[in-house]
């Protein structure tokens, strides 16, 4: 269905796409609807284009797969409309057989789409307990939304692609306010060392830390115990849940240093977050997608499991 190693099948709904930053600059999916353009797959090039014949694909699939949304373009590109942003979404919650893996460089985009989806669903399933008799607020209609509200879709991952500190900077934050099952990062190409335990960012008063691997702990709700006394415990907030480390490919490749993706991966290991070391790029010869190969550190390709903070 697909060489991308940490995927079953793609499923691209929108082709085409705009660059935002150094990470886009030898892009692979240009570069192939550049070879193919004015065929039925790229009728305008990379210009970005919705398929509504592919729009409804999940449902055809019945094998369970993880699939890759959008591996030649970005869902949340400014000239998708959010139309076609719900039926996708839509199409993905409707399909819990399969696992969808969203990845994004519009992060903004995609933490007020997911923001608002979300505080709709709350909404409608608080709207139940209004409703006047106890058969309308007890039916499986009002249980199904009041279930749905509670945490987002399991089988929808989002991720956000970040090539070096100064995009995981501005990317991660926004990806760990969106609500998620699980949240990853796609580091390919790494273009430079990243810093995964998150910066220390000058604040007013004392310093703010951010934790993006292991959580920022804070008060949890009100809790009363057995004498009636009211206390809060304390909660671990949104992390990140999966890391994919990869170099760049093609003939203008820019070169990864391996301590680059060793930091990341041991970063990851230490916190208990999946890591999954995709390929070297290019410039490290034949080794570069043969696991086998790749120096001790590097040999590691795990997934997430279904995050428990959402």
């Amino acid at each position: 269905m697909t060489t991308i190693e940490w995927t079953d099948r793609t499923w691209n709904p929108i082709t085409g796409c705009t660059k935002v930053s150094p990470g886009c600059d030898n892009c692979y999916a240009e570069n192939i609807a550049r070879r193919f353009n004015g065929s039925k797959a790229f009728p305008n090039g990379f210009d970005v284009t919705v398929h509504e014949d592919r729009l409804n694909q999940p449902f055809r699939w019945k094998k369970p797969s993880r699939v890759f949304v959008n591996s030649m373009s970005d869902l949340f590109h400014d000239s998708v409309s959010d139309l076609v942003l719900t039926h996708v979404f839509d199409a993905m919650e409707a399909n819990p057989q399969h696992t969808f893996q969203v990845l994004t460089k519009r992060h903004a985009r995609m933490r007020s789409f997911v923001q608002q989806r979300e505080q709709q669903r709350a909404e409608y399933a608080a709207k139940f307990d209004d409703c006047p008799t106890e058969a309308m607020r007890n039916s499986p209609a009002a249980k199904h939304a009041r279930a749905r509200a509670a945490k987002p879709p399991a089988n929808i991952w989002l991720g956000v692609s970040v090539e070096n500190q100064r995009w995981a900077d501005i990317r991660i934050p926004a990806l760990l306010e969106t609500p998620a099952a699980v949240r990853f990062l796609s580091c390919e190409p790494l273009l430079g060392p990243i810093d995964l335990c998150g910066p220390i960012v000058p604040g007013r008063g004392r310093p703010k830390l951010t934790y993006w691997l292991d959580g920022r702990p804070g008060w949890g709700p009100d809790q009363t115990d057995d004498r009636g006394r009211v206390f809060q415990q304390i909660e671990v907030g949104p992390r990140i849940d999966w890391v994919i480390v990869g170099g760049e490919s093609g003939a203008k490749a820019r070169e990864m240093d391996l301590a680059w993706a060793t930091q990341i991966a041991e970063q990851c290991q230490h916190s208990g977050v999946a890591v999954f070391v995709k390929q070297l790029g290019i410039r490290w010869g034949k080794q570069h997608k043969d696991i086998d190969q790749f120096p001790e550190a590097l040999r590691v390709r795990e997934y997430p499991q279904e995050a428990a903070h959402a």
